[in-house]
């Protein structure tokens, strides 16, 4: 195995757009909890960003009966690489087609996974500008850091439920130029999970096998903080608020990264980030291989510290068939 892709057409991940049946609910939570920044609200929608985000917004927050994924928008190196990639999967299952654009960006080219995972490719995205006196004395930081909540700092990564990751891993590789980092490997060597970048990160994305079934769902999108501290934080202060944690904190084997996962009101998982795990600058990475069939690497992949993932880890993603009670409990 190789780590090795096309080289193009991504540069990074720009936003994410999350459905909620609990607009309020999910808004107070990345507002008020996780100290994010609204900029705009158009319709049944919110956008919002972290105060490290470069571009005007990195979540887009949707009233929808059902909570799940809207789309994954992904940044282009250049217009030419945006065009080139509009061109190869026109005539594919994957090319959706053309999209004006939305707010922040301009026209974007519509794709979907091979398990149906809606996306768009973007070129021309809008930097932010802070307004009088959010403006940070930090020149490469875009605002000021918040005094609300426990700020995140930018996105991250997301990571997919898939019927299968393998064509989805292929997918990412062959047609979007993403390099292949770390892989599961379960029974018989069947491939349960592959983290994937285009960057120094370990992962902007991640696709793993979805263990009922079914497929073209989310199981997070993931904010980063840099300091391990601030998942304490979280930890401490979400009981009190009403906020469903998962599990965490903790260190995972794969990607080496500090993590805590906890439910927004709206019911999706939410991974917040204690720091980047490792970074890759290896031009000749060989694909980190975890073989899940054996007990040992099963846990030390998933959990270097901070006890098991919980059966939920597993089965759970948006959209799920029945939203448990203990994802929906209410802020109060």
């Amino acid at each position: 195995m190789t780590g090795k892709g096309i080289g193009y057409p991504v540069a990074q991940l720009a936003h994410v757009e999350l459905f909620t049946p609990k607009p309020e609910e999910s808004l107070w939570f990345f507002r008020d909890f996780l100290g994010m920044e609204p900029v705009a609200q158009e319709g049944q929608s919110v956008y919002l960003r972290g105060y490290e985000d470069n571009y005007t917004y990195s979540l887009k927050l949707t009233e929808r009966d059902k909570p799940g994924l809207g789309h994954v928008a992904w940044r282009t190196f250049s217009r030419e690489a945006l065009e080139e990639c509009a061109r190869r999967l026109k005539d594919t299952p994957y090319g959706l087609g053309w999209s004006d654009g939305d707010l922040g960006h301009g026209p974007s080219y519509r794709i979907r996974t091979p398990d149906g995972h809606p996306m768009e490719l973007v070129w021309e995205l809008e930097y932010y500008t802070a307004p009088d006196g959010q403006r940070s004395q930090l020149k490469s930081r875009p605002q000021k850091r918040p005094l609300r909540g426990i700020p995140v700092r930018r996105i991250d990564h997301v990571n997919l439920m898939c019927k299968d990751p393998v064509p989805n891993r292929e997918f990412f590789m062959d047609q979007l130029g993403f390099l292949w980092r770390e892989s599961k490997l379960g029974e018989g060597g069947v491939e349960v999970g592959a983290w994937l970048s285009v960057s120094a990160i370990v992962h902007e994305v991640a696709v793993m096998r979805d263990r009922l079934g079914l497929g073209n769902r989310l199981h997070h999108v993931a904010y980063w903080y840099g300091y391990p501290q601030h998942i304490f934080d979280v930890a401490d202060t979400a009981p009190d608020y009403g906020i469903t944690v998962e599990t965490g904190p903790g260190k995972h084997g794969t990607t080496q990264a500090y993590f805590m996962y906890v439910f927004e009101p709206g019911g999706n998982r939410v991974e917040l980030f204690g720091d980047n795990g490792y970074l890759i600058f290896d031009p000749d990475w060989k694909t980190i291989v975890w073989d899940v069939s054996n007990e040992v690497d099963l846990e030390r992949s998933s959990i270097w510290f901070g006890g098991k993932l919980p059966e939920s880890f597993y089965t759970y993603g948006t959209p799920h068939p029945e939203v448990p009670a203990w994802v929906q409990r209410r802020v109060s």
